[in-house]
């Protein structure tokens, strides 16, 4: 578990987070929905299953998920499926946090690299995994999704 301010911690998620992790993820994608003609593919995924199937983490504040992070094993790298904080909780850094985390997680699984999509038209969050030192493998059509498919290496020491 890791703690940040007093009663702010990443926990795993459990079974019965499933309701609020799905309202969490539904306030902080639905902006996208007008942009992008239809609800993000996180929006209808049944966090029950998520959370029974990956890895999946919990952002709270006291006992309200603000957050999450799930987490898939592939081969021969740790897709990064989803990481959503609430609107209300946006930039305090908590999603650079969950990302840390995710990278904490690859390395601890032996993975070298960790890959993550997001829509083409989420553009805002294209430049941010940029930022954060993930480099684009390439774009498809998947489920009716336009994506971009990113990865960074975690060969290098970590900033």
């Amino acid at each position: 578990m890791m703690t940040d301010r007093d009663d702010v911690e990443i926990r795993p998620a459990r079974t019965e987070d499933a309701a609020a992790i799905s309202e969490c993820v539904t306030a902080a994608y639905k902006t996208y929905i007008a942009r992008l003609g239809k609800p993000p593919r996180p929006m209808l995924d049944d966090y029950k299953d998520v959370i029974q199937q990956h890895r999946v983490f919990a952002l709270t504040e006291a006992t309200r998920i603000i957050g999450i992070l799930v987490l898939v094993i592939q081969r021969q790298t740790l897709l990064v499926d989803n990481v959503a904080v609430d609107p209300d909780h946006q930039g305090r850094g908590y999603g650079r946090k969950l990302m840390a985390l995710a990278e904490e997680e690859a390395r601890r699984l032996g993975f070298t690299a960790i890959t993550l999509y997001t829509n083409e038209r989420m553009t805002e969050n294209i430049e941010l995994y940029n930022k954060l030192g993930y480099r684009e493998l390439g774009r498809k059509t998947e489920q009716g999704y336009d994506r971009v498919y990113m990865q960074k290496s975690l060969l290098e020491e970590p900033s």
